[in-house]
C-alpha cells in the first residue's frame, strides 16, 4: 500500500530553535548565537540535527492516524527511526515536509508500517530523510 499526504510547511523561529536547545542541553555556539552561527557561514541560528522531529511530525501523525493505514494506536509501538540529514536547518527556513507510507509487512501477531518524509527548505535543498517503524500488535 503506498499513500502520501498533503506536504505539511513549518517555519523555523530562533525562539523553537533556543527552546529544543535548552531541553536537549545542546552548548554549541553555533546553536544560540546569530553572530557566532554567522561567523561560521551559516544564515542564522543553526537547529541541532535532531530538531528534525519538531518539523517532520507534523506530517507523519495524519499518515499515522488517517483511518485507511487502519493503525489501531492504542496497540502501536514506535521501533525504528532513521534519519539522513543534508542541508542544515536554520532560522527563517521554511521547511515543507512530505509522508508517505513506504511499506506494511502484516503478520499473524504484529503488522509492521513504514513510513518516509523528505523535508525540504524554502530554497529547495533537502534536509533530511526520514524512516519511521511502527509496530501494531494484533489479538
Amino acid at each position: 500500500m503506498e499513500k502520501s499526504w498533503p506536504a505539511v510547511d513549518y517555519e523555523v523561529g530562533r525562539e523553537k530553535i533556543r527552546e529544543f536547545v535548552e531541553a536537549v542541553q545542546e552548548r554549541h555556539a553555533i546553536h544560540i548565537d546569530p553572530k557566532a552561527a554567522r561567523k561560521a557561514g551559516f544564515r542564522d541560528l543553526v537547529a541541532p540535527p535532531m530538531f528534525a522531529v519538531v518539523y517532520t511530525h507534523r506530517s507523519l501523525w495524519p499518515a499515522i492516524e488517517d483511518p485507511e493505514v487502519g493503525i489501531d494506536l492504542s496497540k502501536m509501538l514506535h521501533v525504528g527511526q532513521d534519519f539522513r540529514w543534508s542541508a542544515p536547518v536554520c532560522a527563517g527556513d521554511v521547511i515543507t515536509t512530505e509522508t508517505e507510507l513506504a511499506d506494511v509487512q502484516e503478520g499473524r501477531k504484529k503488522a509492521t508500517y513504514t513510513f518516509e518524509s523528505r523535508a525540504h527548505n524554502d530554497r529547495g535543498d533537502e534536509t533530511v530523510h526520514a524512516t519511521w517503524t511502527m509496530m501494531v500488535l494484533g489479538g
